[in-house]
């Protein structure tokens, strides 16, 4: 349906203001065209008048009714030299029901007895009262029946109105078909395009090119365009990332089955009797069974889901040395120092191995930031307890994060701090964190380094499902 449309409803919605603007200024016309008709008899009447005073001789009654006639009035009287004087009369066909003085007509006055006049039913006969036309007397009064000009007004409005009626059509239209070349095109254009690119939006020669003549629309356009780019590439990024996702995915299943072998031979050596081997293989089974849980963890976040945290109790302080001992090769050759501020009785409730991957994480990005200044650093380390659970920091001396890095810092491939970093580090860390119903807050990055604050519940939070 047209009324359905945007130019249609512009163009129904045109005519109604013109008939009411028309229907606004009927109003007044039809008080103007009433004052008219009863200034008009009172001229006619001022004229039979004069004409008869330029003779004293008595008029036949047929003479006296053919000039009432012509004047379309009942009686006229003429006020001369302060002598009120019946010039013209015939019979009154009922008593005066109404006398208007047109000398101190307002505005308002002339639209309310124009209306009054024109929803009467019955005939009246009212009495005019005007000023006669060049110094003809001080005052002349008619007396006239109201039934003739109340049918002359119905017929000048309804002409009024019937112009009026066309005038609004022909706007209208005119209206319709600018509104439809002006606004409607150029946004179904835009819809046409948007349709397109729905559907193949990876398709990069569907992106809409500016060229709306009006600045609203065309601003609407490049906005269009700009999202339509950022989609694009946002989608060819995640079309890469699930392609990455499937490559590590194998890599992690075919790791994992190398790692179990290696492992059957770690558990082998701590069978062994050299005091060198047998103080190793816990630390070499150990880090073979992360690995082994991380390929597991890998392909778990390929299924785009994190193994939910395995909760138990242990030292933290075990945990931190673990971390440090992991990264003091390469610490100690990079000039790094640890430093730890923790309980060593301090017990929290975690899952380990999450823990470690978290701590690693920052523990390695910490080194890295560090070791790329050339310079000897520090890297600090602090746990505590808290009432809502435990708290652990991680802090460097390093020369802090990018603009770029904090302004993506959570997200992964975009968080990267270093050359050549994924990113992925903090967002995996991050997540793990909100699995414990914790969070990874950055405390504050400057010029004299890098901290990190955890935060661990001590119970997991409800799943607000």
């Amino acid at each position: 349906m047209v009324v359905n449309t945007l130019s249609g409803r512009f163009a129904l919605l045109t005519t109604l203001f013109v008939v009411l603007a028309e229907v606004l200024i009927l109003l007044p016309s039809l008080a103007a065209f009433r004052q008219d008709y009863l200034l008009a008899r009172l001229e006619r009447a001022q004229i039979a008048s004069l004409a008869l005073l330029t003779t004293n001789a008595m008029i036949e009654p047929e003479l006296e009714a053919e000039l009432l006639l012509n004047a379309g009035v009942l009686n006229v009287v003429l006020r001369r030299d302060d002598v009120r004087e019946l010039v013209l009369s015939s019979p009154v066909p009922s008593p005066v029901a109404t006398t208007y003085d047109l000398r101190e007509a307002a505005p308002l006055g002339l639209i309310r007895d124009a209306m009054m006049l024109l929803f009467e039913g019955d005939e009246r006969v009212i009495r005019v009262i005007g000023a006669p036309v060049q110094g003809g007397g001080q005052l002349i009064e008619v007396t006239l029946k109201t039934k003739q000009m109340r049918v002359a007004m119905i017929e000048y409005g309804l002409r009024v109105l019937a112009l009026s009626a066309v005038f609004s059509v022909a706007t209208a239209i005119l209206l319709f078909v600018a509104a439809r070349r002006l606004i409607v095109v150029p946004i179904q254009r835009v819809v046409r395009h948007m349709t397109a690119w729905a559907e193949a939006p990876e398709d990069a020669r569907r992106i809409i090119e500016p060229s709306a003549r009006v600045n609203e629309l065309r601003e609407a356009e490049s906005a269009l365009a700009s999202m339509q780019r950022l989609l694009v590439s946002s989608l060819r990024q995640k079309e890469r990332l699930a392609q990455l996702g499937q490559a590590v995915a194998k890599i992690s299943h075919d790791l994992r089955n190398i790692l179990t072998t290696a492992q059957l031979f770690a558990d082998r050596m701590e069978d062994s009797q050299d005091p060198a081997v047998k103080r190793a293989a816990p630390k070499l089974v150990g880090s073979i069974s992360r690995a082994v849980n991380l390929c597991e963890s890998t392909l778990a976040f390929g299924r785009a889901q994190e193994p939910p945290p395995s909760l138990t109790r242990f030292m933290l302080a075990g945990l931190i040395d673990e971390v440090i001992e992991s990264e003091s090769l390469s610490a100690e050759a990079e000039g790094i120092e640890f430093v730890t501020d923790i309980a060593p009785n301090l017990v929290i409730r975690a899952d380990r191995d999450q823990l470690h991957r978290v701590l690693s994480n920052l523990v390695r990005n910490a080194r890295q930031a560090i070791a790329a200044t050339g310079k000897p650093g520090t890297i600090e380390l602090g746990g505590g307890e808290e009432e809502a659970g435990w708290w652990v920091r991680v802090g460097d001396t390093g020369p802090g994060l990018p603009e770029r890095a904090r302004e993506h810092l959570f997200q992964p491939f975009q968080g990267g701090s270093r050359q050549g970093g994924t990113g992925l580090g903090l967002a995996i860390s991050a997540e793990l964190l909100r699995g414990h119903g914790g969070r990874l807050d950055l405390v504050r990055t400057d010029a004299d380094g890098t901290e990190f604050l955890l935060h661990l519940p001590r119970e997991l939070a409800e799943d607000p499902a």
